[in-house]
C-alpha cells in the first residue's frame, strides 16, 4: 500500500513538473498599438534578452511565435555579431503583425520547441553582386534597389563605367524575390518587362532614391562609389546591411558615411541609418529623390510638418514605364532643417532634397523607397502621399510591449 502511495505521488510530482514545463515553453506577448493606426505588416523586434527571461531555456532556431488564432507567423533571430568560439551572441527576435485601423491590442505566444525549426521562405534578399561591377543589391517583396559599388569606378568597367553614390530602382510587380534571376539577363534584358518588371529608373551622378550629400545653400557635394559592405541578417523578415564610403570634400570639410540599411518585407521604404564622421561644427545633410521631367511628368509634393517629400513621376518615354512614386520620410528625432532642389547641369537631372543638420559622428535616421502602378498597390499620387503620410504616424507612434504582463522596450536595428 505504502509502495503504491509513494507510486502515485511520484507520478503526480512528474505530472505537475511536466505541466510546469509545458507552461514554462510558452510566453505571452500583448502588443499595444495606442494610436488605433492601421499597420499592414507591422515589424516587431524584441531583444533577445527579453525572450530569454521570459523562456529562459529557448534556444535560438527553436522558436515558434503564433497570432492569437494559433496560426504560425513567420520569425527570425538575429545575430549580429558574430562570435566562432564562446557563447553565440543574439540580438533580436523578429516577426510581423497586421493592425486594422481601430485595433488597439493584439496577442500573440512564443514557443520554445524541442527541436531545431525549418526556415521560412525569405521576402527579403541583399547581396553583393561582384559579376555586374560590384553592385550591392537589395529587395522584398514589393521593391527593389541597388548601390553601385568599387569596380564600376575603374576602367574595367568599360562604357559601363561610373562614379556615383545615388541609390537605383527597380519596379517589380511580384512578391517573389527577382533580382538574382534579372542579373542573369544581361543589361538589354533587365531593361526589358516580360512579366515581372524591369530597371527602367535612371540615377546616374544624381542621388536616385535616397542617395545623400551635403549642401551648402548652393551645391551638392558627394561621395563616390561605396567601398564596403558587410551583411548582419537577411531574411526570411528582415535584411540588414551596412555601406560604407571614403571620404569626400564638402566645401574643405573631409566627410565619410557609413549607412546601415534595414529592409523589411511588406514595406515600400527601406530604414536608414547614415552616419557622418568629420571635424569641426555641424553640416547640413541632404537626402535626395532625383526627378525625371526629360522621360515623365513630375510631381514633387512636401510636407515640413511630417518631415516628407514625395515625388510621382507619371512616365511618356515608353508604355512599360507608367507610374512610379518615390519618397523619403524623416525620423521624428532628426534636426530637420528645409527642404531644396539642386540645379541641374545642362541636359541633366535635379534632385529634390530633404535637409538635415548633423553633428560630428551623428546618426539620422530615414525611410525612403518607392511604389510602381503596375505593382497593383498604389496607383496615384494621392495613394503614395497618403502611405507616405501613415509612414510618418506609425514611426512617431510607435508599438509597445508586454510579455507574461511585463513591460518590454522594443527594439529598432
Amino acid at each position: 500500500m505504502i509502495e503504491r502511495t509513494a507510486l502515485a505521488l511520484g507520478i503526480a510530482a512528474a505530472l505537475s513538473l511536466s505541466a510546469q514545463d509545458a507552461l514554462a515553453a510558452k510566453a505571452t506577448i500583448v502588443l499595444h498599438n495606442d494610436a488605433k493606426l492601421a499597420r499592414p505588416a507591422e515589424t516587431i523586434v524584441i531583444p533577445f534578452t527579453e525572450v530569454k527571461k521570459a523562456l529562459p531555456d529557448l534556444v535560438f532556431d527553436q522558436v515558434i511565435v503564433r497570432d492569437g488564432k494559433g496560426a504560425i507567423v513567420p520569425s527570425q533571430v538575429t545575430a549580429m555579431k558574430h562570435v566562432h568560439r564562446g557563447p553565440a551572441e543574439y540580438d533580436d527576435l523578429i516577426f510581423q503583425r497586421d493592425f486594422r485601423a481601430g485595433e488597439q491590442r493584439v496577442t500573440v505566444t512564443i514557443e520554445s520547441t524541442s527541436k531545431p525549426q525549418p526556415p521560412f521562405p525569405s521576402k527579403v534578399w541583399a547581396g553583393h553582386v561582384p559579376e555586374r561591377w560590384d553592385d550591392f543589391a537589395w529587395e522584398n517583396d514589393e521593391i527593389a534597389h541597388r548601390a553601385y559599388g568599387p569596380a564600376l569606378a575603374q576602367p574595367v568597367a568599360g562604357k559601363d563605367r561610373m562614379t556615383s553614390s545615388g541609390i537605383d530602382l527597380w519596379a517589380k510587380k511580384v512578391p517573389y524575390p527577382v533580382m538574382d534571376r534579372w542579373y542573369r539577363k544581361g543589361h538589354d534584358g533587365l531593361h526589358t518587362d516580360t512579366g515581372e518588371g524591369l530597371d527602367f529608373y535612371e540615377v546616374g551622378r544624381g542621388r536616385g532614391v535616397g542617395g545623400v550629400g551635403v549642401w551648402d545653400g548652393q551645391q551638392l557635394a558627394v561621395s563616390g562609389n561605396w567601398q564596403t559592405n558587410r551583411i548582419y541578417a537577411n531574411g526570411p523578415v528582415r535584411a540588414i546591411f551596412e555601406l560604407t564610403y571614403e571620404p569626400w570634400d564638402a566645401g574643405g570639410v573631409k566627410v565619410t558615411e557609413r549607412k546601415r540599411f534595414i529592409v523589411d518585407a511588406g514595406q515600400q521604404l527601406d530604414e536608414v541609418h547614415s552616419t557622418f564622421d568629420f571635424t569641426g561644427d555641424s553640416l547640413t545633410v541632404a537626402i535626395g529623390l532625383t526627378e525625371h521631367p526629360a522621360a515623365a511628368d513630375v510631381q514633387v509634393s512636401s510636407d515640413d510638418r511630417n518631415k516628407v517629400v514625395a515625388l510621382w513621376e507619371k512616365y511618356k518615354d515608353h508604355p512599360s514605364h507608367d507610374e512610379l512614386g518615390t519618397g523619403i520620410v524623416l525620423a521624428p528625432e532628426a534636426q530637420f532643417a528645409g527642404f531644396a532642389r539642386t540645379t541641374p547641369p545642362a541636359k541633366g537631372r535635379r534632385d529634390s532634397l530633404m535637409l538635415v543638420k548633423v553633428g560630428p559622428g551623428e546618426t539620422v535616421r530615414y525611410f525612403v523607397g518607392g511604389a510602381w502602378k503596375p505593382a497593383g498597390k498604389i496607383k496615384s499620387a494621392a495613394d503614395w502621399n497618403a502611405y507616405l503620410t501613415s509612414k510618418a504616424a506609425r514611426i512617431a507612434a510607435p508599438i509597445r510591449a508586454e510579455i507574461n504582463g511585463v513591460q518590454v522596450t522594443l527594439g529598432g536595428s
